[in-house]
């Protein structure tokens, strides 16, 4: 790990272009552009997708005159279309690559964002809400796209970093919008008005990026998403004279990669580098290898054979759908994503609740603390589970054992919180980061993992995970929900704790990936 990787044009796998290093720093290095816009993008799509929350609880419900039951069933409404859009947008992504789907998110989120002010009752915010819950399908593209430019060694960083910097629009939400509200009110404007005004602010934001992503940024590497089979045959082809067959021991995986910098890849889009500037790199960099991206003749071959996403059919989707590895994804993402957004939606309440003298700012303020940890705990799961593939010589259950290890300890923090039901500041406080700390790590973890299981149809495993993560944010909802009629928060987290341990034990004895699969490894 070098300094210089943070913004460096990154080394790349010479079959299907992806970056061995993340440039974050450096927005003019295509890798790192697309990087950006995939954290910006979910961040943008996350905030406008709890829009309302922040200004709920107190302005809207007071304005529309709403019962704290509608609140909580508008929570739950607001879920459900996000769990639709997200198992759509899995294959959409296979079919048309993720830019496309992500800014079509963009776009189409941004309709019902818009005239989320005509809403005057509970009907029409439980309509609004759910139509906005589209934006929160944003996620899907978010990671098909950051797997698409990341190579295995570092894909579980840049899917953790894209999705923990993109889940802290929910905390940032919590920040802008009753600002933006402040300030409008300080003008003159009636509360009504106000809060109506206020999404002016993430609309015009939402489809800006939408249109900026069309416009800076490419479908895959190497192109255009419907040539990308061409390209990663053309590249096998122009390097298997090029590179020394390796033996396949693990040590060995260690031949250079050379050939093009990614600035020449820009320069010279599609044309295959030459074979003997490639040997002679080849050769003169031997000695150097842990420099060096390190890619065997066999993981080439995988590279091109099962690792170019192909067209969904039905066939592929229910072989994916079934498979006991996506079902571990589903149960343990159910788990940490679902009780991420259930607890993120009562945490303010429970906060109030035990401790009144509080006040609604202050328990939001503390409640937000949640959601901004996703900026330095995902990604810490991902990271945790990138060292440990490289340390146990690219193990996949050392990326496996990573999400179940998260799972657990989530589950006991979770059982202890709701066990002790803190009625000291610091006390609870400290419970809930450390619980956060496991639960969002969990996330990241989660999605290391997942570009090695199917990676033909990659885009579908992550939407149905996804997905799966808003079925357990609609579950866990409605245990919160039926706890003594919604007012029991303790009880809930030892319940969920429980059904958190469970899940990730019920499907832990399963291989990380099927046997038999070309690529991955």
């Amino acid at each position: 790990m070098k300094l210089s990787y943070l913004w460096a044009a990154p080394e790349v796998n010479p079959i299907n272009r992806k970056a061995r290093s993340v440039p974050f720093l450096n927005v003019f290095n295509v890798y790192g552009r697309v990087f950006f816009f995939s954290w910006w993008g979910f961040m943008v799509a996350f905030w406008a997708w709890y829009a309302f929350p922040p200004l709920l609880t107190h302005t809207i419900k007071t304005n529309l005159g709403l019962t704290s039951a509608e609140v909580a069933n508008s929570n739950i409404v607001s879920l459900c279309a996000t769990l639709l859009i997200r198992f759509v947008a899995g294959p959409a992504c296979d079919r048309f690559g993720p830019r496309y789907v992500f800014a079509g998110t963009l776009f189409i989120g941004s309709i019902p964002l818009g005239l989320a002010p005509l809403v005057h009752d509970a009907q029409g915010l439980y309509i609004s809400r759910f139509f906005i819950g589209i934006l929160g399908g944003a996620f899907v593209p978010c990671q098909v796209w950051s797997t698409g430019f990341f190579d295995k060694n570092v894909v579980g960083t840049a899917n953790a970093l894209t999705g923990g910097w993109g889940n802290a629009g929910g905390g940032i939400t919590y920040f802008i919008m009753p600002a933006v509200f402040d300030s409008l009110a300080a003008r003159g404007y009636s509360d009504g008005v106000a809060w109506r005004l206020t999404f002016v602010v993430p609309l015009i934001i939402t489809i800006a990026t939408g249109a900026a992503m069309l416009v800076l940024c490419p479908d895959t590497p190497t192109g255009k998403w419907s040539e990308r089979h061409l390209h990663a045959e053309q590249n096998l082809e122009s390097h298997s004279g090029g590179i020394v067959d390796v033996p396949g021991r693990i040590t060995d995986k260690a031949s250079s990669v050379g050939g093009d910098s990614i600035q020449e890849v820009e320069k010279k889009e599609n044309k295959p580098p030459q074979d003997e500037h490639h040997h002679h790199h080849h050769h003169h960099h031997h000695a150097d290898w842990d420099h060096e991206a390190a890619i065997s003749k066999q993981d080439m071959v995988e590279a091109a054979k099962g690792e170019v996403v192909q067209k969904p059919t039905w066939g592929v989707l229910a072989r994916v759908l079934v498979s006991p590895q996506t079902l571990f994804h589903i149960s343990t993402y159910m788990c940490s994503f679902g009780g991420e957004l259930a607890i993120n939606a009562v945490l303010s309440s429970y906060y109030v609740k035990n401790f009144p003298s509080l006040g609604q700012t202050n328990a939001s303020n503390w409640a937000a603390m949640f959601g901004f940890l996703n900026v330095v705990t995902r990604p810490l799961g991902g990271m945790a589970s990138d060292v440990l593939y490289r340390a146990t010589g690219r193990n996949i259950w050392a990326k496996k054992v990573c999400i179940n290890v998260c799972g657990c300890l989530t589950g006991i923090v979770l059982i202890v919180i709701g066990r002790a039901d803190p009625h000291d500041l610091s006390a609870m406080v400290g419970l809930v980061a450390l619980m956060a700390i496991f639960l969002e790590a969990g996330n990241g973890a989660n999605f290391s993992l997942i570009p090695h299981v199917h990676p033909h149809a990659n885009g579908v495993v992550s939407g149905t995970t996804g997905a799966g993560g808003n079925l357990g944010g609609v579950v866990f909802a409605i245990i919160f929900r039926f706890m003594d009629a919604g007012t029991n928060y303790a009880k809930a987290l030892w319940v969920i704790g429980i059904l958190t341990i469970g899940f990730n034990l019920l499907f832990c004895w399963v291989a990380p990936i099927p046997k038999g699969q070309i690529g991955g490894h």
